[in-house]
């Protein structure tokens, strides 16, 4: 099992959970966040001067199966890809176990219901 984070632009946020859905990830969670890039820059709007280096992102946390990580990490660049500087960043982080509270399954089959794979 796998963790992937995405940092994104708030501006494909739709795109890419739409992509996700296309690609079966049906269960994701995300965040509205802030950070600091590299770029710099100030704006004058009306003669004040606004820090425009603070920026808003979506981070979107999603946990899938060994066999859907690749489909899961293209559907996500696929769709939030500008080709600029800012698009964002995709993580993948190893996880150890899961549990669905709710049955006590432990590992790969509390991430997602066998029923429906029936």
């Amino acid at each position: 099992m796998k963790k992937i984070e995405a940092i994104i632009r708030k501006t494909k946020f739709e795109e890419v959970k739409e992509a996700l859905l296309a690609a079966d990830i049906e269960w994701f969670s995300y965040y509205d966040v802030r950070g600091e890039g590299k770029m710099r820059q100030a704006r004058i709007y009306r003669g004040i001067m606004y820090d425009t280096s603070s920026i808003e992102r979506v981070l979107m946390n999603i946990v899938v199966r060994d066999k859907n990580v690749e489909k899961t990490v293209a559907a996500i660049e696929d769709a939030a890809k500008t080709g600029e500087i800012g698009d964002g960043r995709i993580f993948i982080i190893p996880v150890d176990d899961t549990i669905r509270i709710r049955t006590g399954e432990r590992g790969d089959i509390a991430l997602y219901n066998a029923e429906q794979e029936k």
